[in-house]
């Protein structure tokens, strides 16, 4: 009960912080891990992932996570991961349980390799939410590029579909080592011009730690849902 009070005390905080308006703009969250096509059979991974809003006049909130991935087929990875939030780490609440499903659409018979994304979140305080949309990739000489759009919906709302998008550019400086640019954005719900767009970019690195670990974390400058806002990110995969 008081993991549930936290939660539904730090979600109406974020509302406020951000400027949220309309049904969809309370449950739409800002997300900063960009969804990759590609699945490794048999392959289990512990993902673990922080991030962070900063605004300048308010006080950061933190959205730790901790998930398991499998690699089911050579086109199917699946995941489950809890997401918590909070103002301070010592001060954390169940935000949403989430299960996620990538679908490989092609293997290799174009220049590039297109997915499906899927992803289900229940929310203690707000109900169940689908997130769904294309994810695509491509290599252009040491350039990897990434775009992705996304749609989400609450299954409880009649009307609120929101789009957003994640994008990617990574160059490869040698073995194991990328950095590039990243961004991400929020549409406002399809139909409602008015609702407030969100869009950040900045720098990211990624590393690979041997054979079965790999980190990488990103910096990110722009606007959350019409206030301006710096962002943090890192994820750390290892794989058994």
């Amino acid at each position: 009960m008081r993991d549930r009070l936290l939660s539904k005390s730090v979600r109406r905080w974020i509302g406020l912080a951000f400027g949220l308006v309309g049904s969809a703009s309370v449950w739409a969250e800002a997300g900063y891990y960009v969804v990759t096509p590609y699945s490794t059979p048999g392959q289990l991974s512990v993902d673990l992932r922080y991030w962070t809003v900063d605004s300048r006049d308010r006080d950061a909130v933190l959205w730790p996570e901790a998930g398991l991935r499998y690699g089911v087929t050579s086109r199917w990875t699946t995941e489950l991961f809890v997401s918590f939030i909070g103002p301070t780490l010592r001060q954390q609440g169940v935000d949403s349980w989430n299960w996620q499903n990538d679908w490989l659409l092609t293997q290799g018979q174009y220049s590039f390799d297109l997915a499906l994304h899927t992803q289900l979140i229940h929310e203690p305080d707000e109900g169940n939410l689908i997130e769904f949309g294309p994810v695509w990739q491509t290599e252009f000489g040491r350039l990897q590029i990434n775009a992705n759009l996304f749609f989400e919906r609450a299954l409880s709302e009649p009307d609120g579909t929101e789009a957003k998008y994640q994008w990617q550019v990574l160059g490869r400086l040698r073995p194991g080592v990328r950095w590039g640019v990243q961004g991400f954005g929020e549409l406002g719900r399809l139909g409602h011009s008015e609702d407030p767009h969100s869009d950040r970019l900045g720098p990211v690195l990624k590393l690979g730690l041997g054979e079965k670990a790999q980190l990488q974390a990103a910096y990110l400058w722009g606007r959350v849902y019409g206030r301006r806002a710096e962002m943090f990110s890192a994820q750390f995969l290892y794989s058994f």
